[in-house]
């Protein structure tokens, strides 16, 4: 009986554990090491649009709407894709759009080596100025997954993991639809928001349609486009 009662002990143990490694992983607001960022704190209604994965040949589509709407957005790009789409991922930076790291391979940074994370990362940074890009490159962990190393390895090299508040994708009944994209944005939408949007693939046709009703109808509630690096330096003006 008291063997029994050791092993239900010890597997309540994990079971509490695993769920805690579990929500510290999934968490858009805390990590254990360095600074996370899914909104800015400002008052100001400013919001940023951005954009993971690519580039892909469905950049000149993204480019357009944006440059037709006078927007500058924040694209999170993966090395790989940049190695194989490097003339779309010079469009991105030539039309003076942000261009953030969203690591080499797009694999989960979850328990992945120290080493491993810092070839992700310096890979893809490399690969970004190769494009012409020369601002602060900004980092967005895959899936928006992170644990130990990943954040550490931030903290060191004083950068900061942005993730977001709105992603309208996750819902798939939402990301099957534009209307109900642009609908969700806006209601979500607050001074400080970052959006998150996938728009590079074929399969994200109705995320791209969605691109220029969210436009239409954060403009007529008044919010402003910023990129992300823009947005934050509203939060650190409330803060002075």
């Amino acid at each position: 009986m008291k063997a029994i009662k050791i092993a239900a002990a010890a597997l309540l143990i994990l079971i509490v554990l695993g769920y805690g490694f579990l929500q510290l992983i999934n968490s858009t607001s805390f990590q254990l090491f360095g600074e996370i960022i899914h909104k800015a704190e400002t008052e100001e209604k400013v919001v940023a649009l951005t954009f993971d994965d690519g580039p892909t040949m469905k950049t000149e589509d993204i480019l357009k709407i944006l440059q037709e709407k006078d927007i500058k957005a924040t694209f999170f790009l993966t090395g790989k894709e940049i190695e194989e789409n490097m003339e779309e991922a010079k469009k991105i930076a030539l039309a003076g759009h942000e261009v953030g790291n969203h690591t080499f391979s797009h694999q989960r940074m979850v328990f992945k080596s120290p080493s491993f994370i810092k070839e992700e990362v310096e890979n893809t940074d490399k690969l970004i100025r190769e494009i012409g890009y020369e601002g602060d490159i900004l980092f967005r962990p895959p899936y928006g997954k992170k644990l130990f190393f990943l954040p550490k390895y931030l903290a060191d090299h004083d950068r900061k993991s942005i993730l977001w508040d709105i992603e309208p994708e996750t819902d798939p009944e939402i990301g099957a639809d534009s209307e109900k994209i642009v609908q969700h944005v806006s209601d979500h939408a607050k001074s400080g928001s970052i959006i998150l949007l996938h728009v590079m693939y074929d399969s994200r046709k109705e995320s791209l349609g969605s691109v220029e009703g969210i436009i239409n109808k954060l403009t007529e509630q008044g919010y402003e486009f910023k990129t992300v690096s823009e947005l934050l330096k509203y939060e650190k003006a409330n803060n002075n």
